[in-house]
C-alpha cells in the first residue's frame, strides 16, 4: 500500500500540471481557430 501512494504521489502532480496546460492550450486553440474562420469574411469586407 506504501509503494502505491508513493507512485501517486510522484505521477499526480504530472498528470495534473499537463491536463491544467492541455486545457489552457485548447481554449487558445479555438479561438485561434475561430479567428482564421473569419479571415476570408474579413478580407471580403475590404
Amino acid at each position: 500500500m506504501e509503494q502505491w501512494l508513493s507512485v501517486i504521489s510522484e505521477v499526480g502532480f504530472p498528470i495534473v500540471v499537463t491536463l491544467f496546460l492541455l486545457n489552457r492550450i485548447e481554449s487558445k486553440l479555438d479561438t485561434l481557430n475561430h479567428s482564421i474562420q473569419m479571415l476570408p469574411m474579413q478580407l471580403e469586407k475590404k
